[in-house]
């Protein structure tokens, strides 16, 4: 399959031709330049040949003809029906020690008028039933929603509150496991009790509930239907009882609590079906789902290896087998970026077959893109994104496919806010969205250019000579921000905020047209 080369259009020996008025008659090209406009220069007329659009799966095939990124006209999301969600720009509605801070509820209703303004459509709440663990995610008794983010009426106070202005508050859905309250017999802890009035199935449990490859905790249920977790006993999927009576609790959350949305922790503790089943129980329109799957990347040593298909393989495996109905959380297009900033590998931005080399780059609407959460950033860190570079990693979700999603600490980090308000103004401007059109202009060592929906080109990386392709007002561009080592341009026919001309860069990289001394 070949496309015309959208890029550049052109023919053997127009290097030194101006592509725009306003370029100098003839370009000096330094290496780094001249590697990325090589690598599109694949004819003698001009033309990129592309290898044939790799698909993960056969059940993924027939689904994502449309969430492929667009190379060319032939794919540019012409089957795919667009949906609110694919508008969604969600917020982590909590840190790691958000527990331990009073009132974590009210805190976050003070800010609701703000998370408006700026333009977030869902927000990520934490587990809300009682638990072992003050974060929430060791829970036991489920209808129970005093916990130490707040009490149920604190709860509902702030989803009412966030379904009045229109943004949608996601639960987060701790079922892979459950603490229990009494011990049997033995001392083991696999007994459970129900003392909070719901209508609904009870949920007063035995160890009938737990899967009794479950060792730890004494169950006798089936056998595990995905990863073990070893702090609490792992629940029994199998069983139509317990399953029916989550499904219930699922129903109160949504009509007693206001719940629009689910997200999924540690789904690989469970056979994805039963995601499904879970989702299609509460009907929710265009609703927002998503999973946890937090793949295991391809390590050589300490190196990322350039090569992810295999994980991203599996997340798409995952999205398959549990219907569509949840998106997944893209580890990989995180693992790839940090990676690329840390080393200055920004080559790997760019798979083999010219796309996005995450899950953004093969299911782009079922990619919940983020920088950091709870658990690889806050006060964790157990897999941090390069402090340095935080505007970097926002300017790429914020603009490129996928569904965004912005970490609590960072919305409010002074020298953030105003970067990731930026971006998300632009992003609603520009009506990017998850099955956004992304053409990859350029990835090699030192920069990064894309262009999203002809509408936004974005620049990353330390190189600042962008050649020919550096977007200009003749062409009827005009710079919209620009930070460390990043720049976002947008067709200036769209009226920029006050203050911002679009003439010169801001921050500390300038980008140019002439090559480096």
């Amino acid at each position: 399959m070949a496309t015309r080369l959208s890029v550049l259009s052109l023919h053997t020996g127009a290097w030194n031709k101006p592509a725009t008025p306003g370029l100098p008659t003839r370009l000096t090209v330094n290496r780094t330049l001249f590697s990325c406009v090589r690598s599109l220069r694949r004819s003698r007329f001009g033309k990129l040949r592309l290898q044939p659009l790799r698909r993960p799966s056969s059940a993924f095939r027939s689904a994502t003809s449309a969430g492929e990124q667009a190379t060319s006209e032939e794919s540019a999301g012409t089957h795919h029906t667009r949906t609110t969600v694919d508008d969604a720009v969600l917020i982590q509605g909590f840190g790691w020690t958000s527990c331990d801070q009073q009132d974590w509820y009210d805190q976050v209703k003070l800010k609701v008028p703000e998370l408006k303004e700026a333009g977030f459509t869902h927000i990520w709440l934490p587990p809300p039933s009682q638990s072992v663990s003050r974060q929430g995610y060791l829970p036991g008794q489920l209808y129970n929603l005093g916990s130490c983010y707040g009490s149920k009426e604190q709860l509902q106070s702030l989803t009412w509150t966030l379904n009045h202005v229109g943004i949608k508050p996601i639960a987060d859905i701790v079922i892979n496991h459950r603490c229990a309250d009494v011990q049997n017999a033995d001392g083991i802890w696999n007994s459970y009790r129900d003392d909070v009035h719901h209508y609904g199935r009870r949920i007063d449990w035995g160890d009938w509930a737990v899967c009794r490859d479950d060792w730890h905790f004494g169950g006798t249920g089936a056998l595990k239907t995905g990863a073990s977790y070893h702090p609490a006993p792992d629940l029994d999927h199998t069983n139509e009882e317990l399953r029916a009576a989550l499904k219930d609790w699922l129903q109160w959350l949504r009509h007693e609590m206001g719940f629009m949305g689910w997200r999924f922790d540690f789904v690989k503790g469970y056979a994805p079906k039963y995601v499904k089943e879970y989702v299609d129980a509460v009907s929710l329109d265009e609703a927002l789902h998503l999973g946890e799957f937090w793949v295991d990347m391809r390590w050589f040593g300490n190196t990322l290896d350039y090569d992810q298909d295999a994980p991203r393989q599996v997340l798409c495996d995952w999205i398959s087998a549990s219907g569509t109905g949840a998106a997944a959380f893209d580890f990989p297009t995180k693992g790839i970026l940090q990676e690329a900033v840390k080393y200055t590998q920004y080559d790997r931005l760019r798979d083999r077959d010219g796309r996005a080399p995450g899950l953004l780059g093969w299911w782009p609407q079922k990619a919940c893109t983020f920088i950091d959460n709870h658990d690889t950033g806050s006060t964790q860190k157990h897999w941090p994104f390069p402090e340095s570079h935080l505007g970097l990693g926002y300017a790429y979700i914020l603009t490129h496919p996928g569904v965004p999603c912005i970490a609590w600490e960072h919305m409010w980090d002074t020298r953030l806010t105003f970067i990731i308000k930026q971006l998300m103004r632009l992003r609603k401007r520009q009506d990017l969205h998850a099955g956004s059109k992304l053409e990859i202009l350029c990835a090699d060592r030192t920069m990064y250019v894309a262009r999203i929906d002809d509408r936004v080109v974005v620049k990353l990386g330390p190189q600042q000579n962008m050649g020919i392709m550096l977007p200009t007002s003749e062409q009827g561009w005009r710079l919209s921000l620009a930070g460390h080592d990043f720049a976002v341009w947008e067709k200036s026919a769209t009226e920029l905020p006050s203050g911002t001309s679009g003439n010169e860069p801001a921050g500390s990289n300038a980008v140019s047209s002439e090559p480096n001394p």
